[in-house]
């Protein structure tokens, strides 16, 4: 209800141009560019070490977005428990794996794209959330639509130049499938989400709002290891429990 309350209050509007601007140059930087670089560091160097890369987004954002009358003291135990939770699951990688990519070009520029986009989204998150909170005006369903028209005009023109043909597309066997997870992911994981991220970013500061992202580390791992078969190890879950409490302990910090 309140949710709802705060989405759709008022009525729709055509943004400025200074509103589009803004709309398309979040866009970029917290969808196209960052699951672009996110992608490629996949591709380059696995899904655990991106994910533990991008698994810092609290970190930073809790770094470059605390509240002035915030206190860095109690900070700590949170800022402390991410970061120890975050060690601890890249040393529960096999270290064998690691040694196989200590000279591996491939591997190195994986984790560089990693890095590109953890900062595209940690920039992202910031001024989102600076954003919001400057025009309380604009309804958070214009808000998110606006980003959501900006990041699809992005990923077209990326498409264009860079993409598969539509005749290649369309004569794939699994064409279906994949139209299917595109819009399903499109409208749950994009739209949806973001309406929902919009609504914290305004009522919750952005270092609050940045713990939250570990949700989505640990269900990165979830997904990741089900598909591979491959459970969590004991390390893992302790890294895990100590990410959750590190998540807890912040949000004790701000109440």
């Amino acid at each position: 209800m309140i949710v709802g309350v705060g989405c759709l209050q008022g009525r729709s509007r055509t943004p400025t141009w200074r509103q589009a601007g803004a709309a398309a140059l979040l866009s970029v930087l917290g969808f196209t560019g960052y699951y672009l670089l996110l992608v490629y560091a996949i591709r380059d160097a696995g899904v655990e070490v991106p994910t533990m890369i991008i698994g810092t987004v609290p970190v930073w954002v809790m770094l470059l977005g605390k509240p002035a009358g915030l206190e860095w003291r109690r900070l700590l135990p949170g800022l402390a428990l991410t970061l120890s939770g975050v060690v601890l699951m890249m040393n529960a990688d096999d270290p064998t794996a690691d040694g196989a990519h200590s000279n591996d070009r491939v591997f190195w520029r994986g984790v560089l794209y990693g890095l590109l986009a953890m900062g595209c989204w940690v920039v992202f998150a910031v001024l989102n959330s600076a954003w919001l909170k400057r025009h309380r005006e604009v309804r958070l369903l214009d808000w998110t639509s606006w980003v959501g028209v900006g990041a699809g005009g992005a990923a077209a023109v990326h498409w264009m130049f860079m993409g598969t043909s539509a005749q290649v597309l369309l004569s794939h066997p699994d064409i279906a499938r994949y139209a299917t997870v595109c819009v399903l992911t499109g409208v749950g994981s994009a739209w949806a989400a973001t309406m929902l991220w919009n609504f914290a970013s305004r009522r919750l500061s952005a270092s609050l709002c940045g713990q939250l992202i570990v949700s989505e580390t640990l269900f990165a791992l979830f997904y990741a290891f089900l598909v591979y078969r491959d459970w969590l190890q004991p390390l893992q879950w302790w890294a895990a429990c100590i990410f959750v409490l590190g998540m807890v302990a912040s949000i004790w910090a701000h109440g």
